[in-house]
């Protein structure tokens, strides 16, 4: 038996969430607050804590902060919203947050999050960072999802931010790995520091040495003022190292002396100068191929992926489709009313295979923005290739995320009455597909279970 603390100011949700930790045999208190919170904390000790994000006063997070400051050690904070945002997740993890969980969350949801969280040791020398200033929930551009991939991601970012070490970022081209890494920079104690990005892959590797370790005067020929390099220029702050898969040999041992020993030597200078510099790694190439080839050091590879976060392709997020379209085109119209998208494009967009990714996207919604001249965005203001149809789906009307074709017809009719019919359908297929099964449905659709569990909420679907 456990001792658990539930802080949340929704009386009727608090009640309910005791009520279903006791039934699995564990002594729980409740809190309205976080206020009251600290007061509880002062008086037991407690194996978990279950927060609400949003509350009056003093809210989740700053409930965590104080949280952490005032205990020797902070047991597994499990932050519950009923607002998913991108940069809620990251800040909640990077404050120490055990996870991140979607309301309503079911009792099997409950039983499995605590389990772990009672289970885990990673805990013991969890602290909070210095907070972040408060960021639009939009902030994060194309980091924005509610898919369960991308939520993963957010929690992935939001625990790497805590720390100083070097990350290496994977994905396709076009998946916003550059983005990943500036989210990392922005949420972390390195925020107020610069944050330096060079293409390993545009920069010649005659210039890529003095790109990123500098130069001084007449180092050779050309050198007519000395030149700092990226290092420096990133003194204090985060350097990102974009395609680095594409560096060469020679500049990768030179990187490798670089992480090892916190300084570089510029070109033509036997001086070297110490730096204080956090190194992302960003690639679309497989490393551990590349190192088995010997395209790429084996140490220096273990010395980037110390934490490792990997970016889902576009086509395995369907769910992150349409609400990233129509946040592109806000985007291009600010500060103007951004054009709409009619029910056929909303299922173009599904259906197109998205080669190029989020960028792609972003491209095709802002070229939309530009050449369409009416309020409306339909199907063929896309300009997008139909992708190949599947063998096993000759109809190919529309794909789940598991493959499943659904009616044309679901899609018919105007925005935003479409698009909720198009969710409703796509719900209760979904389900029926799965037996009834929520959390299989929620994986053949590729969005968290707890937003299923909302999804059917508000629709009525049993």
């Amino acid at each position: 038996m456990a001792r658990l603390l539930v802080v949340d100011d929704d009386a009727a949700f608090r009640e309910s969430l005791v009520e279903t930790l006791q039934s699995l045999g564990h002594e729980v208190h409740g809190a309205s607050g976080g206020a009251e919170a600290l007061r509880q904390v002062e008086r037991h000790r407690y194996s978990a804590i279950f927060l609400d994000q949003r509350m009056p006063g003093m809210d989740g997070l700053q409930t965590l902060q104080a949280l952490a400051a005032r205990m020797a050690r902070l047991p597994p904070v499990l932050v519950l919203t009923a607002y998913a945002s991108g940069s809620g997740t990251i800040e909640a993890m990077r404050l120490g947050a055990f996870d991140h969980l979607t309301k309503p969350v079911s009792r099997a949801a409950v039983v499995e999050v605590l389990e772990r969280a009672l289970r885990s040791e990673a805990d013991a020398g969890a602290t909070a960072a210095a907070p972040a200033p408060p960021r639009d929930a939009q902030e994060d551009g194309e980091l924005i999802g509610i898919s369960e991939a991308m939520r993963e991601v957010h929690k992935r970012i939001g625990m790497a931010a805590a720390s100083d070490a070097p990350v290496l970022i994977e994905g396709e081209t076009g998946t916003g790995k550059e983005l990943v890494a500036r989210a990392l920079h922005r949420h972390s104690t390195r925020a107020a520091g610069p944050f330096v990005a060079v293409n390993c892959a545009a920069i010649p590797k005659e210039l890529l040495e003095s790109e990123l370790f500098g130069h001084v005067k007449g180092a050779f020929t050309g050198a007519a003022t000395e030149r700092p390099g990226c290092f420096r220029a990133a003194d204090g702050g985060v350097l990102l190292l974009d395609e680095i898969g594409d560096m060469a040999p020679e500049v990768q041992a030179k990187l490798l002396r670089a992480l090892q020993e916190g300084e570089v030597t510029p070109l033509g200078s036997h001086r070297p100068v110490k730096v204080n510099v956090r190194v992302l790694a960003a690639t679309h190439r497989d490393l551990a191929a590349a190192v088995r080839e010997g395209r790429f050091r084996e140490d220096l590879r273990y010395r980037l992926d110390v934490l490792h976060i990997v970016l889902p392709p576009l086509r395995e997020r369907l769910a992150d489709i349409v609400p990233l379209a129509e946040h592109f085109l806000r985007v291009a119209a600010a500060p103007q009313p951004a054009k709409r998208l009619s029910a056929g494009a909303a299922r173009a967009l599904l259906d197109h295979a998205w080669p190029g990714n989020v960028r792609e996207l972003r491209n095709a919604m802002e070229r939309c923005h530009a050449l369409q001249r009416g309020p409306v965005v339909g199907a063929a203001d896309l300009g997008l290739q139909p992708s190949p149809t599947p063998p096993d789906d000759p109809g190919h009307s529309h794909r789940t995320g598991s493959g499943d074709a659904l009616p044309a017809a679901w899609l018919e009719g105007s925005l935003p009455q479409a698009i909720e019919r198009l969710e409703r359908q796509m719900l209760a297929h979904a389900l029926a597909q799965a037996q009834g099964n929520r959390s299989l449905a929620a994986r053949r659709l590729g969005i968290h279970r707890q937003l299923l569990y909302s999804k059917l909420t508000q629709y009525g679907i049993e």
